[in-house]
Protein backbone atom coordinates (compact mmCIF):
# COMPACT_ATOMS: atom_id res chain seq x y z
CA UNK A 1 0.00 0.00 0.00
CA UNK A 2 1.67 3.25 -0.74
CA UNK A 3 -0.07 5.08 1.42
CA UNK A 4 0.87 3.11 4.21
CA UNK A 5 -2.31 1.51 5.37
CA UNK A 6 -2.56 -1.99 5.65
CA UNK A 7 -3.21 -4.56 3.34
CA UNK A 8 -6.41 -6.52 2.89
CA UNK A 9 -7.27 -9.80 1.93
CA UNK A 10 -9.59 -10.09 -0.99
CA UNK A 11 -11.43 -13.43 -2.03
CA UNK A 12 -12.15 -14.68 -5.23
CA UNK A 13 -15.67 -15.40 -5.78
CA UNK A 14 -16.89 -17.53 -8.48
CA UNK A 15 -16.89 -21.28 -9.49
CA UNK A 16 -13.39 -23.96 -9.22
CA UNK A 17 -13.66 -24.07 -12.72
CA UNK A 18 -13.62 -20.57 -12.97
CA UNK A 19 -10.60 -20.52 -10.41
CA UNK A 20 -9.16 -22.63 -12.43
CA UNK A 21 -9.25 -21.30 -15.95
CA UNK A 22 -8.11 -18.04 -14.19
CA UNK A 23 -5.69 -19.39 -12.86
CA UNK A 24 -4.03 -21.09 -16.27
CA UNK A 25 -4.50 -17.78 -17.82
CA UNK A 26 -1.85 -16.63 -15.02
CA UNK A 27 0.33 -19.08 -14.86
CA UNK A 28 0.22 -18.61 -19.21
CA UNK A 29 1.10 -14.59 -18.46
CA UNK A 30 3.65 -15.54 -16.36
CA UNK A 31 5.37 -17.65 -18.87
CA UNK A 32 5.07 -15.01 -21.36
CA UNK A 33 6.65 -12.52 -19.46
CA UNK A 34 9.47 -14.92 -18.29
CA UNK A 35 11.82 -14.41 -20.74
CA UNK A 36 15.45 -14.49 -20.05
CA UNK A 37 16.86 -11.50 -18.43
CA UNK A 38 19.93 -10.95 -20.09
CA UNK A 39 18.23 -11.57 -24.13
CA UNK A 40 15.72 -8.64 -23.00
CA UNK A 41 18.64 -6.67 -21.42
CA UNK A 42 21.04 -7.65 -24.69
CA UNK A 43 17.85 -6.02 -26.59
CA UNK A 44 17.91 -2.74 -24.57
CA UNK A 45 21.33 -2.25 -24.70
CA UNK A 46 21.69 -2.50 -28.57
CA UNK A 47 19.04 -0.29 -29.20
CA UNK A 48 20.72 1.99 -26.87
CA UNK A 49 23.83 1.41 -28.97
CA UNK A 50 22.30 1.98 -31.94
CA UNK A 51 20.93 5.52 -31.22
CA UNK A 52 23.78 6.34 -29.50
CA UNK A 53 25.92 5.63 -33.21
CA UNK A 54 23.56 7.18 -34.83
CA UNK A 55 23.13 10.65 -33.28
CA UNK A 56 27.11 10.91 -33.34
CA UNK A 57 27.72 9.40 -36.83
CA UNK A 58 29.61 6.75 -35.92
CA UNK A 59 30.85 4.22 -38.10
CA UNK A 60 32.18 0.39 -37.34
CA UNK A 61 34.93 0.60 -39.43
CA UNK A 62 35.58 4.30 -38.61
CA UNK A 63 38.94 4.79 -40.42
CA UNK A 64 40.66 8.13 -41.30
CA UNK A 65 43.85 10.21 -41.94
CA UNK A 66 43.32 12.95 -39.59
CA UNK A 67 41.38 14.79 -36.82
CA UNK A 68 40.86 17.92 -36.88
CA UNK A 69 38.77 19.60 -34.12
CA UNK A 70 36.46 22.21 -34.34
CA UNK A 71 34.43 24.93 -32.41
CA UNK A 72 31.48 26.77 -33.04
CA UNK A 73 31.46 29.94 -30.75
CA UNK A 74 29.34 33.25 -30.44
CA UNK A 75 26.49 34.15 -28.23
CA UNK A 76 23.12 32.11 -27.27
CA UNK A 77 20.78 31.66 -30.45
CA UNK A 78 22.61 32.49 -33.06
CA UNK A 79 22.17 29.04 -34.90
CA UNK A 80 25.18 27.17 -33.82
CA UNK A 81 23.55 24.00 -32.96
CA UNK A 82 20.91 24.16 -36.40
CA UNK A 83 24.15 24.58 -38.03
CA UNK A 84 26.29 21.53 -37.04
CA UNK A 85 22.61 19.33 -37.09
CA UNK A 86 22.48 20.51 -40.78
CA UNK A 87 26.33 19.93 -41.32
CA UNK A 88 26.67 16.31 -39.18
CA UNK A 89 22.99 14.78 -40.16
CA UNK A 90 21.55 16.92 -42.68
CA UNK A 91 18.85 17.92 -39.88
CA UNK A 92 17.10 21.35 -38.42
CA UNK A 93 15.09 21.48 -35.27
CA UNK A 94 12.32 24.75 -35.37
CA UNK A 95 12.57 24.04 -31.67
CA UNK A 96 16.00 24.19 -30.83
CA UNK A 97 16.77 25.25 -27.59
CA UNK A 98 19.93 26.60 -25.77
CA UNK A 99 23.06 24.22 -25.76
CA UNK A 100 23.97 23.35 -22.36
CA UNK A 101 27.55 23.12 -21.50
CA UNK A 102 29.07 21.61 -24.32
CA UNK A 103 28.03 18.89 -26.84
CA UNK A 104 29.97 17.71 -30.10
CA UNK A 105 29.27 15.50 -33.22
CA UNK A 106 31.43 14.11 -35.76
CA UNK A 107 31.69 13.54 -39.38
CA UNK A 108 33.89 12.43 -42.31
CA UNK A 109 34.59 13.67 -45.46
CA UNK A 110 37.13 13.44 -48.42
CA UNK A 111 39.61 16.25 -48.82
CA UNK A 112 42.41 15.40 -52.04
CA UNK A 113 42.21 11.64 -51.57
CA UNK A 114 42.42 12.11 -47.55
CA UNK A 115 39.68 10.96 -44.89
CA UNK A 116 39.47 13.93 -42.82
CA UNK A 117 37.29 13.48 -39.73
CA UNK A 118 35.97 16.42 -38.26
CA UNK A 119 35.17 16.19 -34.42
CA UNK A 120 32.97 19.78 -33.97
CA UNK A 121 32.35 21.17 -30.61
CA UNK A 122 29.00 23.26 -29.91
CA UNK A 123 30.04 25.66 -26.89
CA UNK A 124 27.16 27.12 -24.86
CA UNK A 125 26.45 30.92 -25.61
CA UNK A 126 25.58 31.67 -22.39
CA UNK A 127 27.99 33.79 -20.19
CA UNK A 128 27.33 31.06 -16.97
CA UNK A 129 28.95 28.59 -19.33
CA UNK A 130 32.06 31.02 -20.17
CA UNK A 131 34.22 29.10 -17.36
CA UNK A 132 33.61 25.66 -18.21
CA UNK A 133 33.28 26.29 -21.75
CA UNK A 134 36.82 27.79 -22.01
CA UNK A 135 38.87 24.41 -21.45
CA UNK A 136 37.25 23.09 -24.99
CA UNK A 137 39.16 25.50 -26.60
CA UNK A 138 42.09 23.58 -26.43
CA UNK A 139 43.65 21.32 -29.37
CA UNK A 140 41.04 23.27 -31.53
CA UNK A 141 42.74 24.08 -35.06
CA UNK A 142 39.45 25.42 -36.56
CA UNK A 143 36.76 27.43 -35.62
CA UNK A 144 33.38 29.23 -36.84
CA UNK A 145 32.77 32.14 -34.97
CA UNK A 146 28.78 32.81 -35.36
CA UNK A 147 26.26 35.77 -35.47
CA UNK A 148 23.08 36.11 -36.16
CA UNK A 149 22.24 38.93 -39.23
CA UNK A 150 18.97 39.92 -37.62
CA UNK A 151 20.34 40.82 -34.32
CA UNK A 152 22.93 43.61 -34.13
CA UNK A 153 24.46 42.86 -30.76
CA UNK A 154 25.53 39.19 -31.87
CA UNK A 155 27.99 40.55 -34.99
CA UNK A 156 29.30 43.46 -32.40
CA UNK A 157 30.04 40.68 -29.79
CA UNK A 158 31.92 38.85 -32.24
CA UNK A 159 34.87 40.59 -31.64
CA UNK A 160 35.37 39.69 -27.62
CA UNK A 161 34.44 36.21 -29.12
CA UNK A 162 37.49 36.29 -30.98
CA UNK A 163 39.74 37.48 -28.29
CA UNK A 164 38.47 34.74 -26.39
CA UNK A 165 39.66 32.27 -29.00
CA UNK A 166 43.09 33.34 -29.64
CA UNK A 167 43.27 33.45 -25.97
CA UNK A 168 42.74 30.17 -25.67
CA UNK A 169 43.77 28.62 -28.60
CA UNK A 170 46.93 28.58 -31.39
CA UNK A 171 47.23 31.92 -33.19
CA UNK A 172 47.30 30.51 -36.17
CA UNK A 173 43.83 28.52 -35.80
CA UNK A 174 41.78 28.82 -38.69
CA UNK A 175 38.72 31.19 -38.29
CA UNK A 176 35.49 31.51 -40.65
CA UNK A 177 32.94 34.62 -39.50
CA UNK A 178 29.65 33.13 -39.98
CA UNK A 179 26.62 35.69 -40.73
CA UNK A 180 23.99 32.86 -40.44
CA UNK A 181 19.95 33.23 -40.93
CA UNK A 182 20.21 34.35 -44.13
CA UNK A 183 17.05 33.33 -45.39
CA UNK A 184 15.40 36.47 -43.29
CA UNK A 185 16.28 38.52 -45.93
CA UNK A 186 13.60 40.95 -44.56
CA UNK A 187 14.93 41.54 -40.78
CA UNK A 188 18.63 41.79 -41.47
CA UNK A 189 20.51 43.77 -39.17
CA UNK A 190 24.15 43.49 -40.29
CA UNK A 191 24.73 44.45 -43.94
CA UNK A 192 26.86 41.43 -45.70
CA UNK A 193 29.97 44.48 -46.06
CA UNK A 194 29.83 44.97 -42.38
CA UNK A 195 30.52 40.97 -41.84
CA UNK A 196 33.41 41.08 -44.86
CA UNK A 197 35.06 44.27 -43.56
CA UNK A 198 35.38 42.27 -40.13
CA UNK A 199 36.68 39.56 -41.73
CA UNK A 200 39.01 41.34 -43.28
CA UNK A 201 40.49 43.34 -40.43
CA UNK A 202 40.54 40.40 -38.68
CA UNK A 203 42.08 38.15 -41.46
CA UNK A 204 39.25 35.88 -41.30
CA UNK A 205 37.54 33.90 -43.80
CA UNK A 206 33.52 34.75 -43.92
CA UNK A 207 30.59 33.19 -45.44
CA UNK A 208 26.54 34.27 -44.93
CA UNK A 209 24.74 30.63 -44.18
CA UNK A 210 21.02 29.87 -43.58
CA UNK A 211 20.97 26.59 -41.44
CA UNK A 212 16.94 26.52 -42.77
CA UNK A 213 17.61 26.52 -46.19
CA UNK A 214 21.06 24.66 -45.82
CA UNK A 215 22.68 27.36 -47.09
CA UNK A 216 26.48 27.41 -47.43
CA UNK A 217 26.77 25.50 -44.67
CA UNK A 218 28.22 22.63 -46.04
CA UNK A 219 30.62 25.24 -47.38
CA UNK A 220 31.47 26.95 -44.28
CA UNK A 221 32.88 23.88 -43.18
CA UNK A 222 34.35 22.44 -46.10
CA UNK A 223 36.12 25.42 -46.24
CA UNK A 224 37.29 25.62 -43.06
CA UNK A 225 38.69 21.56 -43.07
CA UNK A 226 40.02 22.52 -46.93
CA UNK A 227 42.66 25.25 -45.20
CA UNK A 228 43.45 23.01 -41.80
CA UNK A 229 44.22 20.27 -44.42
CA UNK A 230 46.46 23.13 -46.84
CA UNK A 231 48.66 23.21 -43.53
CA UNK A 232 49.16 19.90 -43.08
CA UNK A 233 49.79 19.41 -46.31
CA UNK A 234 52.19 22.39 -46.57
CA UNK A 235 53.97 21.25 -43.43
CA UNK A 236 54.79 17.79 -44.88
CA UNK A 237 56.14 18.78 -48.31
CA UNK A 238 58.49 20.97 -46.35
CA UNK A 239 58.99 17.88 -43.96
CA UNK A 240 60.26 15.89 -47.02
CA UNK A 241 57.74 13.33 -47.46
CA UNK A 242 55.52 14.64 -49.37
CA UNK A 243 52.58 13.50 -47.75
CA UNK A 244 53.27 9.59 -48.11
CA UNK A 245 51.07 7.28 -46.51
CA UNK A 246 53.26 6.04 -44.55
CA UNK A 247 53.59 8.81 -42.17
CA UNK A 248 49.82 8.51 -41.43
CA UNK A 249 49.07 6.29 -38.24
CA UNK A 250 46.31 3.46 -39.07
CA UNK A 251 44.33 4.89 -36.25
CA UNK A 252 44.38 8.71 -37.72
CA UNK A 253 46.30 11.80 -36.83
CA UNK A 254 45.24 14.79 -34.41
CA UNK A 255 46.10 18.01 -35.86
CA UNK A 256 47.67 20.88 -34.51
CA UNK A 257 48.72 24.34 -36.37
CA UNK A 258 51.36 25.63 -34.82
CA UNK A 259 54.52 27.20 -36.68
CA UNK A 260 52.36 27.19 -39.94
CA UNK A 261 51.85 31.24 -39.45
CA UNK A 262 53.34 31.73 -43.24
CA UNK A 263 50.03 29.67 -44.42
CA UNK A 264 47.74 31.72 -42.83
CA UNK A 265 49.09 35.18 -43.36
CA UNK A 266 48.70 34.89 -46.78
CA UNK A 267 44.81 33.59 -46.42
CA UNK A 268 42.03 36.32 -47.15
CA UNK A 269 37.99 35.80 -46.77
CA UNK A 270 35.90 34.30 -48.58
CA UNK A 271 32.25 35.62 -49.51
CA UNK A 272 29.03 34.18 -50.21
Amino acid sequence: DVFGGRKKRVKVKGSGAGREEKGREEKGLQTQNSLPPLTSISLEIAELVRGVAKMAGYKGDDEYDYLFKLVLIGDSGVGKSNLLSRFTRNEFNLESKSTIGVEFATKSLNIDSKVIKAQIWDTAGQERYRAITSAYYRGAVGALLVYDVTRRATFENAARWLKELRDHTDPNIVVMLIGNKSDLRHLVAVPTEDGKSFAEKESLYFMETSALEATNVENAFTEVLSQIYRIVSKRAVEAGDNGGSSTVPSKGQTINVKDDSSVLKKIGCCSN
